[in-house]
């Protein structure tokens, strides 16, 4: 991984932990709000286009363009409301709500987008689509939504590639690992809608070349399925984040190795994290020190072991450190990082 090393000196910025500052979601929201008025306005002119001129791939352009609007003003929810600060009633904060509202868009995508695009599709294929008109409309909305998903699009990819060079990724690895679920949905959202819009360019010419409605259906179910796989991988991000997914073992290792490397440290028993948000990360270790310590000697290794850890991995926002006994070999977690120490001997 590209990322700094403890020993360095120099803090690590995993990408599962996301850019810094990422926390502050104002980037994400402009982005968001960006997205969402674009298709706003486009699923008007789709709809109005797809009526008139009797194309079923239009009215799932619409539908596409609809749903999109709805994840817009879901995730926009998401990203207000997840920066709430911790209270009595949720002492680890609002991190985690962001992945429950944009579990909600990606809903909103399948079943506002997808089954509306296949049963337009099934419908058109069946007889049940109307003669098409002149399609001049269509092929004038076509091309001014493709402008605007464009300027939509530009904007979110300038952002993935500022996130993914502080972090010094690529952009593909920052968007499969970022936990700004925001980000990656308007991303998907934006070419899933550029290629949406070429299947219904192609299915309307299809159409008013052969004068067949086979065509433009076709191109409603293939936007049908590019609409159900995007709100699949989306739901699969936000329900593994929700759920809680931790940072990969080789950082829980750099992180234990942080620990092992203190003097007060003979060894780390157990280790676990847990990522709540962007740049809000829970870091657990059962830790062995070095004996003999009285109370106050473990009370102050345990408060200079966090801030070597907050300082090394800044995106690290919790640290609960368990004095505990060393014990040899693997046992319990074994495939944790830590099941090893300092003492340890074959």
């Amino acid at each position: 991984m590209p990322n700094t090393s403890p020993a360095t000196g120099r803090a690590e910025h995993p990408v599962e932990a996301g850019p810094p500052g990422a926390g502050e979601s104002s980037e994400s929201t402009v982005t968001v709000i960006v997205a969402g008025l674009c298709n706003l306005g486009i699923s008007i002119a789709k709809a109005a286009a797809g009526v008139i001129g009797g194309s079923g791939a239009m009215l799932s352009e619409a539908a596409h363009s609809l749903a999109d609007t709805v994840t817009e003003v879901l995730l926009y929810f998401s990203l207000k409301r997840s920066t709430r600060p911790a209270d009595e009633t949720h002492p680890f904060g609002y991190s985690r709500e962001r992945y429950v509202w944009a579990l909600l868009a990606s809903f909103a995508t399948f079943v506002g987008g997808a089954v509306f695009s296949v049963n337009d599709g099934v419908h058109t294929l069946t007889g049940g689509g109307k003669d098409p008109g002149s399609p001049v409309l269509s092929y004038v909305v076509l091309g001014i939504a493709f402008a605007l998903e464009s300027v939509s699009l530009a904007r979110t990819v300038r952002q993935v590639r500022g996130d993914a060079g502080r972090l010094g990724v690529s952009q593909r690895r920052y968007l499969r690992l970022t936990p700004d679920t925001a980000v990656k949905a308007v991303y998907l959202e934006d070419v899933a809608a550029l290629i949406g819009l070429l299947l219904a360019f192609g299915g309307l010419l299809g159409s008013t070349v052969t004068g067949s409605a086979v065509w433009d259906g076709c191109a409603s179910l293939l936007i049908g399925a590019l609409l159900a796989w995007v709100a699949v991988v989306l739901a699969r991000a936000n329900g593994s984040l929700l759920i809680g997914r931790a940072l990969p073992q080789p950082v829980e290792e750099r992180i234990a190795g942080a620990l092992r490397d203190l003097p007060q440290v003979r060894q780390v028993v157990d280790l676990v994290t847990l990522v709540h948000g962007p740049q809000d990360i829970l870091v657990a270790a059962k830790i062995a020190f070095e004996s003999p310590a009285t109370a106050h000697d473990v009370e102050l290794a345990c408060e200079h072991a966090e801030q070597v850890i907050r300082a090394a991995f800044p995106a690290v926002s919790r640290v609960y450190l368990d004095p505990t006994p060393g014990r040899r070999g693997p046992a319990g977690r074994a495939a944790r990082p830590g099941g090893r120490g300092r003492g340890d001997s074959d």
